[in-house]
């Protein structure tokens, strides 16, 4: 059994694959996860402006955005990762770069991204 052919059988045999909505860069997106504290169990969302989408099969990643204040905060997602519920894609956005990490650095109203009616 070679390398690729036992990453694949380990993906499809410990991996749940999950149905979430298409989304790309530029997208506004509101994760639903679950959050294990102590005994108890909560859902927490995050909403943000996806920057990236990175791998393929079932170990895709996205990176989120969201800004607290004056500060930003970015959070790496697993798709596949069994804590998330859901995923709502509030706007559809048109950037013109498949990962916008100049967008970090925008300020203000350059801090926006187009929206696809």
């Amino acid at each position: 059994m070679s390398k690729n052919n036992l990453v694949k059988y380990i993906e499809n045999k410990f991996i749940k694959k999950n149905d979430f909505p298409l989304f790309s860069s530029g997208d506004t997106v509101t994760i639903f996860f679950e959050i294990q504290e102590g005994e108890k169990k909560r859902i927490q969302s995050f909403k943000g402006v996806v920057i990236k989408k990175q791998g393929k099969g079932l170990t895709k990643t996205f990176t989120v955005r969201k800004m607290s204040g004056e500060i930003g905060i970015e959070r790496i997602f697993i798709l596949n990762q069994p804590n998330i519920q859901k995923i709502e894609v509030n706007k559809k956005g048109k950037v013109r770069r498949a990962k916008i990490y100049y967008f970090r650095f925008l300020r203000g109203k350059k801090a926006r991204v187009k929206n696809i009616e």
